[in-house]
């Protein structure tokens, strides 16, 4: 007899190194491993150093991002971030010091200090990020005191990132190479100051989608005014604005957690984790944010605001609910603030969660993601193609939300998908993004195409 108490063993892994990678849901801690190095090999869907360095900063809007490298590493993270802007487009340029063989053989500075003199005599622009690459960083360039130079010698910010994607196998190095830029950036320098004021700082949001407009909008209903946004939609003025902020709220932790803790050791400025993804989380959010300024009219306001949004969408996501109950899915993003925001909002849809995974998750993260889940759902870090191929088809999966790598796989298995990566430019944000992406889990998983697709694939797909 099936003893139904019995706690189900850990799915297998692809690659047996592998298996400690992967755990299995329920209200047990999962004692996964995470924020390791990638086992080489594996194919990990995470990108590298540089690239986390690239997605972080590329939002400032102003900013020149100079890529000391060959011209492969600016191509590929040109415009990586789908980000947008109500004012300057310097961003929408890639720069590159594109390094051939006789820089690597003889060195690459030379090069590098001509590439920032151009671009101040064309663009004058007020800060240059000189990002570090493989190349340049095995060779030895000293990218940052070329940068010091530059910046005594034009009187801009020259800004080194040190980002050579050899330094490790995990992104969130490169998160952290892109926060310490950013606060050399902000600091202010001997003899200037910064006024505190009543604003707060939004860290961890890029303005994908308009996402920051919106949430600026919302606040701006309860009395509250954003100072600047971590990065999206920012400009070198607004950043340097950043130390009078009396609160930081943190969407993105895995971007952003070591910026807001640096912030609150060197300003004083306290923080909190937020997180806007779902009807569920932004209502939370809101009242939380609304408490901290312990204000009487603040909080009134946002109730009225939380009243009248709820009310307005709940019939759209009930009608979508009666399309979605009973349907499995499976999530597999970079962050885990977001596969958790996930995860409510497809629960609120009535829907069955039984694969989740990030890219960067942590491992309080990950006991949290655990004890949301059904016992027999998987949990799993730094996955590659191999692994998620098994597990969607072991699992039976009709709709998957991740990002722009796991497209592909899904289709190929017939299995409905939604974009949820960093270069899409549908708002996904607070009771608007909950209500748009309802309406893209149920084309995409009630679309008559998959019937038709699956009567061609082998049996075990089905």
């Amino acid at each position: 007899m099936e003893d139904l108490c019995a706690v189900p063993a850990a799915p297998n892994a692809c690659i047996s190194e592998r298996q400690n990678s992967i755990a299995r849901g329920g209200k047990n801690k999962t004692g996964i491993h995470c924020t390791d190095d990638s086992l080489a090999g594996s194919v990990s869907q995470r990108a590298c150093v540089f690239c986390g360095a690239r997605v972080v900063l590329n939002p400032v809007t102003d900013a020149v991002h100079l890529v000391h490298g060959p011209i492969g590493c600016a191509t590929y993270t040109w415009d990586i971030r789908g980000s947008l802007s109500s004012g300057p487009e310097m961003y929408r340029n890639s720069f590159s010091t594109d390094m051939k063989e006789h820089d690597v053989v003889f060195g690459g500075e030379k090069k590098l200090i001509a590439c920032i003199e151009e671009i101040v005599e064309k663009y004058h622009p007020p800060v240059i990020f000189v990002y570090a690459t493989c190349v340049s960083g095995m060779i030895g360039d000293d990218i940052i005191a070329v940068s010091k130079s530059a910046s005594a010698r034009y009187g801009i910010d020259v800004v080194p990132v040190e980002s050579s994607g050899f330094i490790s196998g995990n992104k969130v190095v490169g998160y952290r190479a892109a926060a310490e830029a950013l606060m050399k950036l902000i600091t202010p320098r001997d003899g200037e100051t910064v006024k505190k004021t009543r604003k707060l700082n939004f860290l961890g949001e890029y303005n994908l989608g308009g996402e920051t407009w919106l949430i600026r909008n919302y606040l701006a209903e309860m009395g509250i005014e954003i100072n600047v946004a971590f990065t999206g939609d920012s400009t070198v003025a607004a950043l340097k604005q950043a130390p009078g902020a009396c609160l930081n709220i943190v969407q993105c932790t895995g971007s952003m957690h070591w910026m807001a803790a640096n912030l609150k050791r060197k300003f004083g400025t306290p923080f909190m984790s937020v997180n806007f993804f779902g009807a569920e989380n932004t209502v939370d959010s809101l009242r939380r944010i609304a408490a901290f300024y312990d204000d009487p009219a603040i909080t009134c306001r946002t109730e009225a605001h939380i009243a009248r949004e709820t009310e307005r969408i709940r019939p759209v996501i009930q009608r979508y609910r009666k399309k979605l109950a009973g349907k499995r899915a499976a999530i597999y993003v970079g962050g885990a603030y977001k596969a958790v925001a996930i995860i409510r909002q497809l629960r609120e849809l009535g829907m069955e969660i039984v694969i989740t995974g990030t890219q960067t998750g942590k491992q309080e993260e990950y006991d949290d993601i655990s004890g949301m889940l059904d016992k027999n759902a998987v949990v799993i870090d730094d996955a590659n193609p191999a692994e998620l191929e098994k597990f969607l088809i072991e699992k039976r999966v009709d709709v998957m939300a991740g990002g722009v790598k796991e497209r592909v796989l899904a289709y190929k298995l017939g299995i409905g998908f939604v974009d949820h990566n960093h270069d899409r430019k549908e708002c996904l944000t607070g009771f608007e993004g909950a209500v748009t992406f309802a309406h893209e889990v149920y084309v995409t998983t009630c679309s008559p195409v998959w019937k038709q697709l699956k009567r061609t694939l082998p049996p075990e797909v089905h």
